[in-house]
């Protein structure tokens, strides 16, 4: 059985569909309505949820999606869904006579937040989400900060209200008295009731129904043993896309194996040279060294779906997945990544695992070298050298939460003097394109064409014609062929410019309009057209 803690109390789950999905349980399975579904894509966040952790004893908790996340998932944690947030009279947790709000619904009431109300509890959860990571540890705050606010609520749509008075709400959340002490059971489940499976068990925990089985494995062995007996088993880790199968597709899955109870699996280590992180570390949980040692890349992370994406999405699914548009592929073949793979100890390799190069890994549309019985297990990016840079482009219809049309990710290697006067050249450059063939794809021809040049405009120009020779995209709903080649050219060329200018205003995530002049924009209207 598959047990967790929702609002509180023990859940105990046995005979479900492999792929249900917490949404659907919450509403069908437990009549907590509250909790809605709008896209059913994780995009407009009207699902949203809280779901707890444990670390030394406490729980911690962030918001998801309800609607991309299968139950599976949820083995040992703890969810906490809108019902249960106010305390007092008519809710979940009994206590006083008056219900007594969380700040989140008290500051949307007050400041006026809410008009049709369908998309309020998911916007209430994101909020409720933000409450916990600025009260909580030694970073406890007084408000949110504006920064803060926007990203807490980049994954909820809101169509009648309009965002003002939301983000009004959002920035007085700490005016208002904290109802949690008098919830501590919703919140911090007394631990004697743990969900831990307990130590030393052979099988993973498990529930199935109508021929269709789900588990949660807590150790390697038991991944290893499951793949070993069900290779054809889909194997699941944040389920920010294989979930769009069962949920935009109706696809049902049969078989599902959900690896976030793995903490194997969920380690980073810094290394001299090194970050090897594991396969089930979430986009979140990567950010603070990404930040560390590749500022672009993470950088980019903040454009890869909403905060609920990415403190469920990881970094090996978006690897596993193989898709020609992911975000992460290219900025790793770039960097020259390499994975590690993992299985039953003489199942595929004698010692269990195998380290290859990423450019390896994928081999054509949807399909990696993994074979039966393995998985990812690490990734290992080597760190940036003194004399190196990495440059990263994301093309979308939108600034934020949408896919790539292309990814273009440039590690350089510099010499000589590194200024438009000087004679600065690239010494050596890997790449990495996604959105230009059916896999994440390094340009081999323009990189040798760039390799030893001059760095300027008119070098980088001509050798971003070589593209046409490494690449032969694709029309499609995002891009046609035609312009995806003109935009992966005047890539190359704005990589030139950065790398000549580093302190030039070149792309609008980087603009904020209350600190930028009339002049600057005027300046960068007309070096764009230059």
């Amino acid at each position: 059985m598959v047990r967790f803690f929702l609002n509180g109390n023990l859940t105990v789950v046995r005979n479900i569909d492999s792929d249900t999905t917490l949404l659907r349980y919450l509403r069908t399975h437990e009549s907590l309505s509250g909790t809605k579904e709008g896209c059913g894509s994780g995009d407009c966040g009207a699902c949203s949820v809280l779901l707890g952790e444990q670390q030394d004893g406490q729980w911690y908790y962030k918001a998801i999606n309800g609607c991309i996340t299968f139950v599976a998932q949820l083995n040992g944690k703890s969810v906490v869904t809108v019902d249960a947030l106010a305390t007092g009279r008519g809710t979940l947790t009994g206590g006083s006579d008056e219900p007594q709000l969380h700040p989140a619904q008290q500051a949307m009431v007050d400041y006026h937040g809410s008009q049709c109300g369908f998309c309020t509890p998911g916007i209430v959860m994101s909020l409720a989400a933000l409450h916990e990571s600025i009260n909580n540890g030694e970073d406890a705050q007084q408000q949110a900060t504006q920064h803060q606010i926007i990203e807490a609520l980049s994954g909820n749509l809101c169509r009648c209200t309009g965002y003002r008075p939301i983000i009004e709400a959002a920035s007085h959340l700490n005016d208002y008295p904290d109802n949690r002490p008098q919830a501590v059971q919703v919140w911090q489940p007394d631990a004697s009731a743990s969900v831990d499976q307990g130590e030393g068990v052979a099988t993973a925990a498990s529930f199935s129904t109508n021929g269709q089985q789900a588990w949660a494995p807590e150790t390697e062995e038991q991944l290893q043993s499951l793949l070993k007996e069900h290779p054809d088993a889909r194997v699941v880790a944040g389920a920010t896309d294989l979930a769009l199968e069962v949920t935009q597709f109706l696809k049902p899955i049969n078989k599902l194996i959900a690896l976030g109870g793995i903490d194997s699996l969920r380690t980073i280590r810094d290394e001299d040279h090194a970050l090897l992180i594991g396969a089930g570390v979430t986009y979140s949980e990567a950010e603070p060294l990404l930040a560390k040692y590749f500022p672009e890349f993470a950088q980019l992370l903040t454009r890869l779906g909403s905060r609920q994406v990415r403190n469920n999405g990881t970094l090996g699914g978006n690897i596993a997945n193989a898709s020609p548009i992911g975000d992460t592929p290219p900025v790793l073949l770039a960097l020259g990544a390499c994975i590690e793979l993992a299985s039953a100890p003489g199942l595929v390799s004698g010692v269990g695992s195998r380290w290859i190069k990423l450019k390896d890994f994928f081999v054509d549309y949807k399909k990696t070298t993994l074979e039966a019985g393995e998985y990812i297990r690490t990734i290992k990016i080597p760190k940036l050298k003194a004399d190196e840079q990495l440059k990263v482009y994301k093309i979308s219809k939108r600034l934020e939460d949408d896919i790539s049309a292309v990814l273009a990710a440039f590690k350089v290697t510099m010499s000589g003097d590194n200024s438009a006067s000087g004679g600065s050249k690239v010494a050596a450059i890997s790449t990495g394109f996604g959105g230009m063939a059916a896999i994440p794809k390094a340009a081999a021809e323009l990189e040798a064409a760039l390799t030893g040049s001059p760095v300027n405009g008119t070098q980088f120009r001509q050798a971003a014609e070589k593209l046409a020779e490494d690449f032969t995209p694709m029309s499609d709903v995002r891009a046609t062929d035609e312009y995806r080649l003109l935009v992966a050219k005047n890539l190359v060329q704005k990589c030139a410019l950065e790398l000549l200018q580093p302190d030039s205003i070149s792309r609008i995530e980087n603009i904020h309009s209350s600190q930028l002049a009339a002049s600057d924009a005027i300046n960068l209207m007309e070096n764009h057209n230059a």
